[in-house]
């Protein structure tokens, strides 16, 4: 091959970085260009300078972000199409996050959001009210407003509450969307919900809300999912496992400056791991 010929160099989703990385060649006097191939961006570059942009690249995904690839771009003079051409940070994080997860997890996000908000706005006790779980058990009550045995989940008492929860509900839930499908996540919803409602409402009365109960489930669930069923792909690292567990036993330490629904921690955790059991050993059976 002549010098003259370009070959494929690396490919890129986003716009903006390929752009950035394209000029900061350019600016060490290898020469690149970008091309739209299948929703996303390829950088070629001559064949004979492949190796040394290759080296350059790697150097570069290790902090793009880095002064002297900006610097590169302000050189060439392409400070306007870096900020308007390609998908804006913004955009890039939407499409990501909405990615990641499916309708049942991202409609309970919304719920708790929605809810949060409308608490921020005045609404806080006359919704709390509403949803708590049952002041005393009874058929009656079962009967007539069943949706108490959940509704207190979807309730935040403060940003760190709900952004805690519904981060955690997120990453968790959207990955067994995904993998299981989306009756799976919804059992162990209703599941895990029901049962670490009743729990804490024994513990300590109706007073309580939050989605930590279904949130330890979720935990519990991935972690022996991980454990008896490997090949569904499910991932947890031991270190946020055993952070979780540490807050437990924190929680029923009393050291801790916020009240905890301990039980329903413990409980929605013991329940998300029974449900892994029971759906890897469906599964292996099967």
């Amino acid at each position: 091959m002549s010098d003259n010929d370009f070959c494929a160099l690396v490919r890129i989703e986003q716009h903006n970085i390929a752009l950035l990385f394209t000029n900061y060649l350019a600016s060490i006097n290898i020469n690149a260009h970008i091309e739209n191939e299948a929703e996303a961006y390829v950088i070629y570059c001559k064949e004979n300078l492949l190796e040394q942009a290759k080296q350059e690249f790697e150097q570069f995904i290790q902090q793009p972000f880095s002064p002297k690839y900006q610097q590169a771009a302000w050189d060439n003079g392409v400070v306007s199409q870096v900020s308007n051409n390609g998908p804006s940070l913004s955009q890039m994080f939407r499409k990501q996050f909405l990615a990641h997860a499916g309708l049942v997890t991202l409609s309970i996000f919304a719920v708790c959001w929605i809810i949060f908000v409308l608490s921020l706005l005045g609404f806080a006790i006359p919704i709390f009210e509403a949803i708590k779980f049952y002041p005393n058990l009874s058929s009656d009550g079962l009967l007539q407003q069943p949706y108490r045995l959940i509704g207190s989940v979807f309730f935040h008492f403060s940003w760190l509450h709900v952004v805690f929860n519904t981060m955690w509900w997120w990453q968790l839930g959207g990955n067994i969307e995904k993998v299981m499908g989306k009756w799976q996540l919804i059992n162990i919803l209703l599941i895990s919900a029901i049962i670490s409602n009743l729990a804490q409402f024994m513990a300590s009365g109706n007073n309580f809300g939050g989605l930590s109960g279904v949130v330890y489930a979720l935990v519990g669930y991935v972690w022996w999912m991980k454990w008896l069923a490997p090949e569904k792909g499910l991932e947890i690292s031991k270190s946020i496992v055993g952070f979780l567990l540490f807050w437990i036993i924190l929680g029923f330490m009393d050291v801790l400056p916020i009240n905890m629904g301990n039980t329903a921690h413990l409980t929605g955790l013991i329940c998300g791991c029974i449900l892994a059991f029971f759906n890897a050993r469906f599964s292996n059976n099967k």
